[in-house]
């Protein structure tokens, strides 16, 4: 019990620092884009990124190689994370996982419910899904800041509800942000993934093979039309838990161990880099408080997500289908649920898949990063205050 509480305790102080990395990133890159570098600046993240073999290969930008390919990187953490709360974590039985699953449904349902409120009969109502996410970096480094003024069940209450929030996001952009389907490619994927997985049963195990299968995996879906990180989520279903006549998840955690500090200290930082530069130009706050869209996302994630999550939660509670943990409060429930509002970086990569290159996509980031600010603030004053 000792060593899993050293170990949550580390996890969020790795947390905590990769959150303030991010943080400097993010600002970096909203300085560059308005500022007189600002040309240099996207002409660097729109640099064209050619590689082909005959016929077949890729063409981006840079900045869609960043989304597309180190995000999946990212996203095959995410799966890891959620593979190994599965099966041996907070979301291992129903008893446990219950509380944090009910919770993290009225976190995304009620916020996209009031952004498709606010955003009826626009141009900007196919935005649903970005007020729904929650920045799991920024979230837990946040509630770190704290220390020991809020339990530990709070802080895994979090982290639980924020996996949980990912897991939605990635079926979100799944089923409702993947265009046109080219089952040749998807059908090879498929078979990457097979092969793959019938190695690991059959322990023949090689770093070589794996990359080789994992990188082909990744390219026939970028090729399929679905998005390409979701191979990253599926590539994590597939990877072994335990080294070859072991049980357990020791081959998994030391993945998620060895990957953490790349995702924290290098994906995600790069990522802001890229996404978080919006050009202000003609936009000012009063028109940003004006625009359904960048209100739509305000109130989704400052108001919809502490009100969704204590909502179900509580209902529930009071069903008997989800039991809270008697260290945590209600009140601290409805600030954790406002840490939860702290949207950044998969409300940005949701956006760009939703309004990418529009007139408008600066209403959405801007929205995204005041609504996280507030969310951020809010969050934190009330568990300080509350015992």
């Amino acid at each position: 019990m000792k060593n899993t509480a050293t170990k949550i305790k580390v996890f969020f102080q790795l947390e905590a620092a990769g959150g303030v990395v991010l943080l400097i990133a993010a600002l970096i890159s909203f300085i560059l884009a308005n500022s007189s570098w600002a040309e240099a600046y996207n002409n660097f993240i729109n640099t064209p990124v050619q590689f082909m073999v005959g016929d077949i290969g890729f063409d981006k930008t840079l900045l869609l190689l960043v989304n597309d390919g180190l995000m999946a990187i990212f996203f095959f953490l995410i799966g890891l994370e959620i593979k190994k709360e599965i099966m041996n974590g907070e979301l291992s039985s129903p008893s446990k996982a219950s509380f944090s699953i009910f919770g993290a449904l009225g976190g995304m349902l009620v916020p996209a419910a009031m952004y498709l409120w606010m955003t009826h009969g626009t141009p900007y109502s196919g935005g649903w899904g970005i007020p729904m996410a929650t920045d799991i970096a920024f979230a837990l480094g946040a509630i770190a800041l704290l220390g020991k003024r809020v339990p530990t069940a709070l802080k895994v209450f979090l982290l639980a509800l924020a996996i949980v929030d990912d897991l939605g996001a990635i079926l979100v952009i799944a089923f409702f942000y993947t265009n046109e389907v080219a089952t040749s490619y998807l059908g090879l994927s498929a078979a990457m993934l097979a092969m793959l997985y019938l190695f690991n049963k059959a322990g023949l195990r090689h770093i070589v093979v794996g990359l080789t299968l994992g990188v082909l995996t990744w390219f026939f879906f970028l090729k399929s039309g679905v998005h390409a990180t979701l191979a990253g989520v599926l590539l994590a279903m597939v990877t072994p838990t335990a080294r070859p006549g072991n049980s357990g998840t020791e081959l998994l955690e030391h993945y998620i161990h060895e990957l953490h500090p790349w995702s924290a200290y290098f994906i995600m930082p790069v990522f802001a880099l890229f996404n978080a530069g919006v050009t202000l130009g003609d936009t000012n706050l009063a028109s940003v408080a004006a625009h359904p869209l960048s209100l739509g996302i305000v109130l989704g994630l400052v108001v919809g997500k502490p009100v969704g999550i204590l909502a179900t939660s509580f209902i529930a509670t009071k069903l008997k289908i989800a039991t809270k943990p008697e260290e945590i409060s209600w009140m601290q429930v409805l600030f954790v649920g406002s840490l939860a509002g702290i949207g950044f970086t998969m409300s940005l990569f949701i956006s760009g898949l939703a309004f990418g290159g529009a007139d408008f996509e600066a209403y959405s980031k801007l929205g995204i990063i005041i609504a996280s600010v507030i969310s951020a603030v809010v969050g934190l004053a009330g568990l300080r205050l509350c015992r």
